[in-house]
């Protein structure tokens, strides 16, 4: 079962979480929901620091051992900060998918496209509509 979405960021369709700190800056991972259904992560390919990216493009690549998905930017800017840890301990992601698990940190040259993702509870209503 998967742990209750964090109320305190916003989400994609695809499963990933973007939490804003209030001073332009969003970190976005993946959901406790898309870890489940991934399984086991063995390898997280992040973005070099510095990249351009645009709302829905791949920022990064989570393989586990079912398969290789992208992880897309719910946001568009520049990548100021990327989580290292993932690159030599991807279990982090399933075992803290909201915290330690983060992927990247992006600097929005939008702010207004927040406004357009999920909250927590239109997220968990889309889980449940996905399921049936």
């Amino acid at each position: 079962m998967s742990k209750p979405n964090p109320q305190d960021r916003v989400y994609s369709r695809d499963h990933e979480w973007a939490k804003d700190n209030g001073d332009g800056i969003v970190v976005v991972g993946i959901t406790d929901y898309a870890q489940e259904m991934l399984t086991d992560i063995v390898f997280v390919e992040l973005p070099p620091i510095g990249k351009k990216v645009a709302k829905g493009e791949p920022v990064a690549v989570v393989e586990s051992v079912k398969s290789v998905s992208d992880v897309y930017s719910p946001v568009s800017g520049e990548v100021i900060d990327v989580n290292t840890k993932l690159e030599t301990n991807p279990e982090i992601v399933n075992q803290d998918a909201f915290g330690d698990g983060w992927m990247v940190k992006i600097r929005l040259s939008d702010a207004g496209e927040l406004k357009t993702l999920l909250s927590a509870a239109d997220y968990e209503q889309m889980l449940k509509e996905e399921k049936h």
